[in-house]
């Protein structure tokens, strides 16, 4: 089920980020303040993916529709929740969204699922070894 996040989903989020992190690498750099990260300035709308209690994955929308910190849970991963994640967050906004991607794995599923790739840009901020990080831009089409 996707429903709107509650304040109250934020400890749940956090676990299953780590998960996420430790699997994945997302994100890159693992935040100080994880509830924060997850509920940045601009935050238009945040939806959860839940089973029962668990938080199985989540998504936010941000600024002029940036779809962002989008991620499912391994163990609930090939059951079409960011799909439906993404669908919801669309739906919600009111029309396309874009997006940026430093994770190679992720580019790949946005241009599987047919986002369009719109270019790319060095991050202002840098990897966990201090190297520089490009981020891959699309838009939804």
């Amino acid at each position: 089920m996707i429903r709107s996040r509650a304040a109250t989903d934020l400890p749940a989020c956090v676990v299953a980020l780590r998960v996420v992190h430790e699997v994945d690498g997302y994100p890159l750099n693992w935040p100080a303040e994880p509830e924060a990260w997850l509920t940045p300035p601009g935050l238009r709308g945040a939806w959860v993916a839940v089973e029962g209690e668990a938080v199985a994955g989540h998504a936010i929308v941000t600024g002029a529709g940036e779809l962002s910190r989008l991620f499912v849970s391994p163990q609930r991963r090939g059951a079409g929740l960011a799909r439906e994640l993404i669908a919801h967050a669309r739906a919600a906004h009111g029309g396309p969204l874009v997006l940026e991607v430093a994770n190679a794995a992720a580019a790949a599923y946005y241009e599987r699922t047919g986002w369009v790739f719109t270019g790319s840009a060095v991050a202002d901020w840098t990897a966990p070894d201090g190297s520089p990080v490009t981020l891959r831009r699309y838009r939804s089409a």
